[in-house]
């Protein structure tokens, strides 16, 4: 290892998006804006994360196309002390149940602590989703599994699906007419779908496509498969959905890259990515994918610059499997 900077992966914690940083102790956090430059070059192997807080005892290698970027070992501890483990049946805690809808007949039901709001929503990268219901965990998850049995929907829906459907949405009203026909079903159910101890929660369809900014961008064209030593990814963001990132690159186009598979990778930033005028919806800006005193977005000195950025990983056609370009 040389010493850089980990990638934590992206998290939505309110309405932006923003990377976290580790390198060794030190922890660090990047608020991502639309239109800003986004820039790093992967270095060495790409180790496990660990779990739980925990350093992976290890140190183990893990393969470029994990999206986990765990060992076996590791992936066990962290799953079982997760809430989808069922171990946490004395949770005294409030969760939420929830409809979540990705695209056309792509939707899941889903609960979360109620503290973090919704975002899981949008760590998920859920286009519209509505709450069902209130109360205690193993209440939230029987009614869970109740409606993933009565709606015949079903229990995760692979993020391949969700960027391939993304790009070519229905507008808003056919996206919350969707969510609206399920709840309904859900509310026609015996019992309303789940116990009594879980308190229902009215219809409040909630369209979160301008907040990712997939509403006003270009649909993505290619998707980052994994990163390789010395492979450099940069391009201008345009929109962001769960854990991925849409790039803009000058001579490809957008390009998905998803940020799962950049934790454990040792990364060094490249230089500033120059922005297009009027490209980005908030603000003209550069910055770099690193938590250096230079990587927090800044003012471009020349707006007019053309977008520039470069791929040189692997990358493969969305929906698709085929090798594109980058360094193959």
């Amino acid at each position: 290892m040389s010493g850089g900077w980990w990638c934590d992966g992206v998290r939505w914690p309110g309405q932006a998006p923003e990377l976290g940083w580790s390198r060794g102790g030190d922890r660090r956090v990047s608020v991502l804006a639309y239109g800003a430059g986004i820039g790093f070059r992967a270095l060495g192997e790409r180790h496990c994360v660990g779990a739980r807080g925990n350093v992976c005892p290890l140190g183990a290698v893990v393969p470029g196309r994990s999206t986990g970027g765990r060992c076996a070992e590791c992936a066990r501890l962290d799953r079982a002390h997760s809430v989808a483990a069922d171990t946490m049946a004395d949770d005294p805690r409030t969760y939420r149940v929830y409809l979540a809808w990705f695209g056309p007949g792509m939707v899941k039901v889903g609960i979360t602590g109620e503290e973090r709001g919704a975002a899981r929503l949008r760590e998920q990268g859920a286009v519209v989703f509505s709450w069902l219901g209130r109360g205690p965990l193993m209440a939230a998850r029987r009614t869970e599994e109740v409606l993933r049995a009565a709606l015949g929907v079903p229990d995760r829906i692979a993020y391949a699906r969700k960027r391939a459907v993304r790009g070519r949405l229905p507008g808003a009203e056919e996206r919350a007419a969707e969510v609206a026909e399920l709840y309904g079903r859900v509310a026609r159910l015996e019992g309303g779908g789940g116990p009594e101890s879980l308190e229902r929660l009215p219809l409040e369809v909630v369209d979160q496509a301008e907040l990712f900014g997939i509403d006003r961008t270009p649909a993505p064209v290619r998707s980052v498969r994994e990163l390789v030593d010395g492979g450099v990814v940069s391009g201008r963001l345009v929109a962001a959905a769960g854990p991925d990132l849409h790039l803009a690159v000058e001579g490809v186009g957008v390009v998905v890259l998803d940020t799962r598979l950049i934790t454990g990778w040792d990364l060094a930033a490249v230089p500033d990515v120059p922005v297009r005028a009027g490209a980005g919806p908030d603000a003209a800006a550069s910055a770099k994918a690193s938590p250096d005193a230079s990587a927090s977005a800044k003012a471009t000195p020349d707006a007019s610059r053309v977008s520039g950025g470069e791929m040189r990983v692997p990358l493969i056609d969305i929906g698709g499997g085929g090798v594109q370009g980058g360094l193959f």
